[in-house]
């Protein structure tokens, strides 16, 4: 399934080779071959990912590729971005399927596919096209620490071509993008124009600027809505589609009808120069918008175009003067959209030097993690692909791996690989563990990255004392679930993404969460669920009738201000918002110990009182804080919250944990059932020391015992699985059984049948499918950084030799944080003033060359222990930060009721 070279070259580093994917041997109607997969065969890979809008994907369903299943927005809508390359008067369609517009036409085929590989920055894919090779590569930059960068919302295509035979031929490129870009509804009226530069070109005749002249098709919608969306397109913003001359003896652009402008290329090998006058929607007489590159004989040749969605401003956001739109944090570093579409355009080779910098840190990071323990993690002799799942048509298996277990696997159930002397499941065999986890990350990197917008902080009345306006807001989209701005338990999940590459990320995050509720702009005494029920709009919950998850949210928030400062050594942003923290932890020790009928961050799966994974995590927080409080130095809270940390987990253990001794339940005293125990991987990467190791050892002698082909199941009420989840609890569990949660989530990743980008909820059995009953489809979702649990461990100090063991290098209970930075790739910059404007320079050089015995309150058996549970005391913090205490009995019936009780545009369209 997977195949890399590893080679040591003064430490160990891993170099991606033609994977071993299990269609490599199938064939397309012409008997071609279907093209081979590196790292994996992912069941979709980004293009240009960059926002929210900024989102596109091409689906690797029915074998298909990037010229058969063409570019779809990540909810699945298709989008029209075309790409022909003409050798010796014959045209190949490398990219999209607009050729099956057009009738039969002798000098138009489809480039044959020949290989596919991704990295955490490009998506490449070589064709064959003729006597030369086709190389389309996609590069969505990942550099986290670079903020500047990191806020532009467009994203690089670069086209090239190199002769196979040794010979120079006549070669054009041709390549349009159509206006589904920017509209939901195709009779909605687009406007276009065509800028060299910022003027525009009134398309009378040919193209005038020189080779580093920059043309940018920019469109909008004719009737714009400021912060709004129609099933998750933009409804006010630009798109644009860029490129240069280069060095091309003829350079052209047209836009047009789409069956028009293409059959004239195809047919001439050229385009018109007219700018299409007639304003219309993308469905009537589809406008597209093109442009073609003549390069006469060469051997080779490359061609570099950006695309983008650009909403300015960017963010409608509630603040103490009223609401207020945001502007783009770019607008800050670069200026306006065609300073900054110049800058971005220009600077292709630094932003390619600075992604090659992140990737090449990632591979050594993923080596760094595994090579503590290689004997664990490679075998000494050659790996063969795994058995086939097949869901019904192949045979039996028996085998031993290259580790010497053995194993037994038929193909016809979704038992997976099991233990012959025990039946538990043993990891895929034949796949190393690094190489698994290389594919999981590598894939999940631009993803993550993909739900975030940077903006300007609001001037004016809407910042406190501590409030820094010299650094950005960053807002998330809940990509395809609510829709939600900055929802908390979307952010803790994909939290170890950020620890690893960049902490200050979190607290960009964090920041208006914590500005809002400190305002007061939120009524309740538990954190708030979200930032906006919609997407742009950061308008809070004043009335606080957000989705009611308390403890989940409460304990979210402490622990990510707990694991910022850890990773960042902040103490000063700890102090500044003590006393929200400390509200939040005082609501967890009131109600997390017995947290009633509530949802959780999986409230698909829909309320349960008394969950297990919920109180454990509101224990975590609780012990977090007393950490926070020694941190700033409120003593006796510090010693407030530990003590009854310890206390709670006491308890917990009793109702939490099956009699047996063999596995926590998934609700308290539910014998019969199971779960994830996710919320304990905090305590490792923290190494808070609230959780014993006799659990993690007891849990992850547990998970092997109920895995399915294709992962353990959430919980024993569903078949599926949420992918961040099952990453966290392999970060808590022995080698062998987070092999077996690594290298089967990868086995999924070439096998499963769903059809989208990376979705992080999907089933376990069958064919690793969404979910049927109830029918979910989560997908493109942020909370993939949650796959960087492993990693964020490394740069705690921990590695794939230690598992559950605690040998951090951060002291137990103890609260110093790192002590070096995070790695600042060679030339990013992060500093956050404005930088020069890149339009001066010269673009780059290319061109050629229900739960059992409890009731809706959580009450019955429960009730009768709670008198060995001791009357809690709490602390409130006043806005002085003076300690006073007050007592709380933490009963089930308590938490409920106490909850209860709390509380018009011209081109290029912008604005502000």
């Amino acid at each position: 399934m997977f195949a890399f070279i590893l080679c040591i070259v003064s430490s160990l580093c891993i170099t991606a080779a033609v994977a071993q994917d299990p269609y490599t041997t199938a064939k397309d109607s012409n008997g071609h071959a279907l093209p081979a997969y590196s790292p994996a065969r992912p069941p979709a890979l980004p293009l240009a990912v960059r926002s929210p809008y900024t989102n596109a994907w091409t689906s690797t369903a029915n074998n298909g590729t990037l010229n058969t299943n063409g570019v779809i927005y990540w909810p699945g809508n298709t989008l029209g971005w075309e790409g022909i390359v003409t050798v010796d008067g014959i045209s190949y369609e490398y990219l999209g399927v607009g050729s099956q517009a057009l009738p039969s036409i002798p000098q138009l085929q489809r480039a044959i596919p020949l290989r596919v590989s991704y990295d955490s920055q490009y998506s490449n894919f070589t064709f064959s096209a003729g006597p030369v090779e086709v190389t389309a590569s996609f590069l969505s930059a990942v550099i986290p620490k670079d903020i500047c960068r990191t806020s532009i919302p467009l994203s690089y295509l670069t086209t090239t071509v190199q002769s196979t035979d040794g010979g120079s031929h006549s070669v054009q490129f041709y390549s349009d993008v159509n206006a589904a870009w920017i509209a939901y509804e195709t009779n909605k009226t687009i406007e276009w124009a065509l800028y060299e530069g910022s003027k525009t070109v009134n398309g009378s005749g040919n193209a005038a600027g020189g080779p580093s002249s920059i043309y940018s098709w920019l469109y909008h919608l004719q009737q714009p809505y400021e912060f709004a969306e129609e099933f998750d397109f933009p409804e006010w913003g630009n798109f644009t589609y860029s490129t240069s001359p280069f060095q091309a003896s003829n350079f052209s652009f047209q836009s047009g009808f789409s069956a028009t402008v293409r059959f004239n290329f195809v047919m001439q090998h050229y385009l018109q120069d007219t700018v299409d006058s007639n304003y219309r929607g993308s469905g009537a007489q589809e406008p597209i918008f093109a442009y073609a590159h003549d390069f006469g004989e060469v051997l080779s040749a490359s061609v570099i175009y950006t695309i983008g969605s650009v909403q300015q401003p960017a963010i409608r956001y509630l603040t103490s003067t009223g609401v207020v739109p945001l502007q783009p944090w770019w607008t800050q570093c670069y200026g306006d959209i065609f300073q900054m579409i110049a800058y971005h355009f220009n600077d292709y080779t630094t932003t390619q030097q600075l992604a090659y910098d992140f990737e090449s840190q990632l591979k050594t990071d993923v080596d760094a993690y595994y090579s503590a323990n290689m004997a664990m993690v490679y075998s000494n002799s050659t790996p063969t692909p795994p058995p086939v799942y097949s869901n019904g048509s192949q045979g039996y298996a028996k085998g031993t791996d290259t580790f010497g277990n053995e194993y037994i696997f038929d193909p016809n159930t979704a038992y997976g690989f099991l233990d012959p002397n025990n039946f538990s499941n043993i990891a895929i065999p034949d796949v190393s563990e690094a190489e698994a986890y290389y594919s999981i990350v590598s894939l999940s990197c631009r993803q993550v990255m993909g739900a975030y917008i940077l903006t300007v902080p609001p001037v004016g009345g809407c910042t406190n004392n501590t409030s820094n306006t010299s650094e950005p807001l960053m807002f998330q989209k809940e990509i395809s679930s609510d829709g939600n701005v900055n929802t908390v338990d979307v952010m803790f999940p994909a939290m170890p993404f950020f620890l690893y590459a960049n902490p200050e990320l979190l607290k960009y995050n964090l920041e208006p969460l914590i500005q809002n509720q400190e305002r007061q702009f939120y009524p309740n005494g538990y954190s708030m669920h979200d930032l906006g029920t919609n997407f742009p709009n950061a308008t809070g919950h004043v009335e606080g009738n957000d989705e009611y998850m308390p403890v989940e949210e409460s304990g979210n928030m402490v622990i990510m201000a707990y694991a910022y400062y850890k990773f960042s050594g902040n103490a000063v942003w700890l102090s500044q918002h003590y006393t929200l923290f400390s509200q939040l932890a005082n609501y967890l020790l009131q109600y997390s110990l017995i947290p009633g009928n509530q949802l959780s961050t999986d409230d698909f799966a829909g309320t349960l009182a008394n969950q297990t994974n919920l109180a454990i995590k509101g224990i975590v927080g609780i012990q977090a804080m007393s950490e926070v409080a020694r941190v700033v130095g409120v003593s006796a809270d510090a010693l407030n919250f530990s003590t009854t940390a310890t206390s709670y987990f006491a308890q917990w253990e009793y109702f939490g944990v099956d009699p047996s001794g063999r596995h926590a339940l998934l609700a308290y005293e539910w014998r019969s059932s199971y779960g994830l125990l996710y919320n304990t991987y905090p305590d490792k990467l923290l190494n808070l020391g609230i959780i014993p190791q006799r659990l993690y050892d007891m849990q992850s002698a547990w998970y092997p015992t109920i895995a399915q082909v294709f992962g353990v199941p959430l919980d024993n009420r569903h078949s599926y699985t949420k992918s961040d989840w099952e990453m966290w609890t392999a970060a808590t569990c022995t080698p062998a059984t987070r092999r077996l949660f690594v290298n089967g989530l990868a086995y999924w990743l070439n096998y499963t049948s769903t059809n989208r980008a990376f979705s992080d909820l999907h089933e376990t059995i069958d064919g690793g499918g969404f979910p049927v009953s109830p029918s979910i489809f989560f997908t493109a979702r942020p909370v993939v950084g949650g796959h960087f649990s492993l990693l964020a461990l490394l740069r705690a100090g921990e590695n794939s030799d230690t598992g559950t063991g605690l040998n951090s290098s951060f002291s137990i209970n103890a609260t110093q944080a790192l002590n070096g930075e995070v790695f600042l790739p060679s030339s990013a910059s992060d500093d956050l003033r404005p930088v020069v404007i890149g339009s001066e320079t010269a673009p780059p050089s290319l061109g050629l060359t229900t739960m059992a015995g409890l009731n809706a309150s959580g009450t019955t058996l429960i009730t009768a222990v709670m008198s060995s549970i001791a009357t809690v005391s709490t602390t409130t913090v006043s806005g002085t930060g003076t300690a006073t205490g007050t007592s709380v009995n933490a009963t089930p019936n308590s938490a409920m009721s106490g909850a209860d009780n709390q509380s018009t545009a011209l081109p290029p369209a912008s604005s502000g």
